[in-house]
């Protein structure tokens, strides 16, 4: 056996024993928060949009906030009409955490937001320019108050 095979039979032998500690080494850098992001950025493309897990229940929690306010302003009792500015306030910010939370041109980690938050803002939209006619419709505000049911249904 050559010298130069044996310096790297050698050198092969010490690598296999230290790549199990540098695993372990790594595990603590890799669950950092900063050191995941950053990896993000470099194996992602620009616009993959990436909604921690965090992120992505506090929107759906203030989403969900946000709808029950609506089904709240929906109900017409005996006394009253829903007021149009409420109803078409509250659907302006379902809109705008809605739009927050779309992929982007290269998808998202998770795929209801792909597939189905889209079509959700356009209903949202839609929404809230039938609610601003005089007189008001709510018919399509009615429907994004339930739409969280179809989509957590089918999810």
């Amino acid at each position: 056996m050559s010298k130069a095979h044996r310096l790297s039979t050698l050198l092969r032998h010490r690598l296999l024993r230290l790549l199990p500690v540098a695993l372990l080494a790594l595990i603590p850098m890799a669950c950092n928060s900063d050191f995941a992001a950053a990896v993000r950025r470099v194996t992602y493309p620009p616009d993959f949009v990436y909604v921690s897990e965090a992120e992505l229940r506090g929107n759906m929690g203030r989403l969900g906030n946000q709808l029950a306010l609506l089904e709240n302003a929906l109900v017409a009792s005996y006394d009253r009409e829903p007021v149009q500015q409420e109803v078409i306030d509250i659907l302006t910010r379902i809109g705008q955490i809605g739009s927050g939370l779309q992929a982007g041109e290269a998808g998202a980690n998770h795929p209801f937001l792909e597939d189905e938050m889209p079509r959700f803002v356009r209903d949202v939209s839609r929404a809230r320019l039938a609610a601003m006619m005089d007189p008001p419709q709510y018919y399509l505000a009615g429907r994004v108050a339930g739409a969280c049911t179809n989509c957590h249904r089918a999810n």
